[in-house]
This record gives structure tokens, C-alpha cells and sequence, in this order.
């Protein structure tokens, strides 16, 4: 599927009138006018003052039982936080789900996800390679106390167990950009809840809710903040898988600073057109790197989207070294292009075999593009890529 087709496909959000594009400028933002604000407030405030005591403490009884954000105004910044919770309406209105948990960071959401299946007794989670690195190596490592089992895509059904809490996958994946048929993946998990990481295709490409998925993903620190100024992660879920995550972000604090909230908000109004802008740019290198015979091979995903990998002839770490225009850096999802060596940086932690077995090779690079000019990176491309 082509880069306009996808995003006519994904032109309206799941049960809403409003197109994509409208509901990430304005959700969230509803009730602006009504105030007589434009732009978002930040509240930055840590707690808030009550002379009820009696009801506080029902609030908080409330919470402690569903997890649900507590009636009437807020209370602690640990419970809840009402700029935050613009950016988490926005996201599920994105992903069109009923909630969204912010957290301070991907990992925290995937750890609180880890958690909360943890303390219903069910510790073991089935994974596809690749994922993210550091997801692989938290799983791998049990640091939550989980036990995985790795597959491959036909093989979920065959590995689930009595006490399989969850089954994790990424699509499309880092850093190779291999794609799953989530819809087909979801029917083969039964009732044991998918969590796919949606953090490279964003809801603009990819609403993995409507395909069976439970619980969405994100590193929102790359697209959805947009400008590499901003960490943070979020899980789109229902409301009663919501409700569990906020008790493990509060017990735990993995909260999201408001400030961070209202980046991540401002960052959500222009997705659709950064992703568009993005991914028209990627789709030409990726057609110009193709034909280059410095280039072995490359990944670009049949969504399309804005990232490319692709494995040279060269030593990978010499064309890293040559960039002007590109920025040499981890993360992804900037407006500025980024270009990192996954086997030394961003899956180091995986052990050789597994990174290799997954597709990550030793010559594999992986290319974040961003606003610039099409001309003015091949350019630096070209010179980085040096003479064959």
C-alpha cells in the first residue's frame, strides 16, 4: 500500500465524525473556548488544597479500588495531573481507544503494563523479535520478575500458557521494519491481551485498536512529541486496563511531568502533517538507496512511514562518521533527520545471537527522516556513503 493510500485509509478516527487531522488539533482542547482560552494551560501544581477532608479520603478509596481518576478536581500530582490528561484524551481519541496512561517514559509504560499483569499472577509474556532493545532486554533479563518465551508469529498460539498475561509485538519493527498482520496476531492470542508497540507507524498510519490489539504503545518521546525535546510513553488501552495502570503509576511514580504533558499535546496538532511530510521524503530514499550499489539492501515498510534501514557495503560506522546534514544520534521521530548504528547503540543490550537472529546485522543502519529537503540528504547521504 502506498504512502496516499494509507493515509486516506486513515483519514477519520475510529467512531468519530471528525478526520484524524481535526481530532489531533483539537482533542483535548474542547474546552478552551468555553473558558475563554486558546492555547492549553500548564498546571504545574504538585497538590491541591481540599476542606473536605471526609471526601478526599472517598476519592481516594475510589481510586484504590478501580483505579479511575478520581471525581471532582484533582489531588496529587501522583494521582493525576489535569495537563497530562489533556494529552491522554488526545492520544486515545488518536487511537481510538476509551483512555491512555502517560508515564515518564516508554519503558515506564511498558514496566507498568509488565506490572500489572504481574499482580494478577500472570508473569509470562510471549514476544515476537524484534522489539525495541531495551524492551528485548527487559523482558529477557525478568527484571519485573517475568518469564518470556520468544517466537515467531505462527507460533503464538502454540507457546501461550495458563499464565501468560500478555503477548508483545512491535509493527512496524525496530530497527528492521518488518511488519506483522496484527489483526491475524490478535485472533491468535484468544484472550490473552496484545500490546503492540504502534511507536514508528503512529496513530496517522497505523491504529492497531481496531485490528484486536488491547493495549497501544508508545515511546511518545519520538513521534508524537515530534521535536527531540520531550521524554515520555503512553499505553491507549480501555478503561478498566486504565484504571490498573494508574495504580501502578502511582504506587510506583513513574508519572509524566506536566510540562512534558503539554508538549506532547502541542506535539499531537501537527502529527499528521509531520508524518506525511516524513514519510513522502523516506519513501524517495528508500527508492534512491535501493538503487545504489553501495547499498546491500534495504527496509522500508508497505505502510510506509518515515523510517529506513538499510544495510551497506561499507563499514557502517565510517558512514556514520561522514554525515554533515544528519544528525548522528539515538531516538527517532525529530523533525531533523537521525541515523544510528542499532548493534552498537539502540540493541546492544541484546545478546549477538538474538540481534542477529532478529535481522539486526552488523552492517544495518537506521535512518529517522525528517523535514529537510529530499535533495539536501541525499546529498549528505551520498557523500556518507563514500566511494564504492
Amino acid at each position: 500500500m502506498d504512502s496516499v493510500s494509507v493515509f486516506e485509509n486513515a483519514a477519520r478516527t475510529a467512531g468519530a465524525s471528525r478526520a484524524l487531522a481535526t481530532e489531533a488539533v483539537h482533542a483535548g482542547r474542547d474546552d478552551l473556548a468555553r473558558q475563554g482560552l486558546h492555547a492549553p494551560p500548564i498546571d504545574l501544581s504538585t497538590t491541591y488544597p481540599s476542606y473536605d477532608s471526609r471526601a478526599e479520603a472517598a476519592r481516594i478509596d475510589a481510586f484504590a479500588a478501580d483505579g479511575a481518576d478520581p471525581a471532582g478536581g484533582p489531588v496529587y500530582g501522583r494521582l493525576g495531573n489535569p495537563t497530562v490528561a489533556r494529552f491522554e484524551t488526545a492520544l486515545a481519541r488518536l487511537e481510538g481507544t476509551e483512555s491512555a496512561v502517560a508515564f515518564a517514559s516508554g519503558m515506564a509504560a511498558l514496566s507498568a503494563v509488565l506490572l500489572a499483569r504481574a499482580t494478577a499472577g500472570l508473569r509470562h509474556v510471549v514476544a515476537v523479535r524484534p522489539l525495541y532493545g531495551c524492551s528485548d532486554h527487559l523482558l529477557t533479563a525478568g527484571l519485573l520478575g517475568t518469564e518470556v518465551t520468544w517466537t515467531d508469529p505462527a507460533g503464538i498460539a502454540d507457546a501461550l500458557r495458563p499464565d501468560t498475561g500478555l503477548v508483545l509485538v512491535e509493527s512496524p519493527a525496530n530497527p528492521t521494519l518488518a511488519e506483522l498482520d496484527l489483526r491475524a496476531v490478535a485472533h491468535a492470542c484468544g484472550t490473552v491481551p496484545l500490546l503492540a508497540d504502534n511507536t514508528f507507524a503512529t496513530p496517522v498510519l497505523q491504529r492497531p485498536a481496531e485490528l484486536g490489539a488491547r493495549l497501544v504503545l508508545h515511546s511518545a518521546t519520538k513521534y508524537l512529541g515530534g521535536h527531540g525535546d520531550v521524554l515520555a510513553g503512553v499505553v491507549a488501552c480501555d478503561e478498566e486496563f486504565a484504571g490498573q495502570l494508574r495504580k501502578i503509576r502511582f504506587a510506583t511514580g513513574g508519572v509524566l511531568h506536566p510540562l512534558a504533558g503539554y508538549l506532547l499535546l502541542r506535539g499531537l496538532s501537527t502529527l499528521p502533517v509531520r508524518v506525511r511530510a516524513a514519510s513522502t521524503t523516506a519513501a524517495e530514499l528508500a527508492r534512491r538507496l535501493a538503487a545504489d550499489p553501495r547499498v546491500a539492501r534495504v527496509h522500508y515498510p508497505r505502510l510506509g512511514g518515515a523510517m529506513i534501514a538499510f544495510q551497506v557495503h561499507a563499514d557502517p560506522h565510517e558512514v556514520i562518521s561522514r554525515v554533515r546534514l544528519i544528525t548522528p544520534a539515538v531516538s527517532l521521530g525529530s523533525v531533523d533527520t537521525l541515523i544510528q548504528h542499532p548493534a552498537s547503540i539502540s540493541h546492544r543490550v541484546v545478546h549477538a545471537d538474538d540481534r542477529r537472529g532478529a535481522g539486526v546485522s552488523d552492517n544495518l543502519l537506521r535512518l529517522s527522516v525528517g523535514l529537510e529537503d529530499v535533495d539536501d540528504l541525499w546529498a549528505d547521504l551520498d557523500r556518507a556513503l563514500g566511494v564504492l
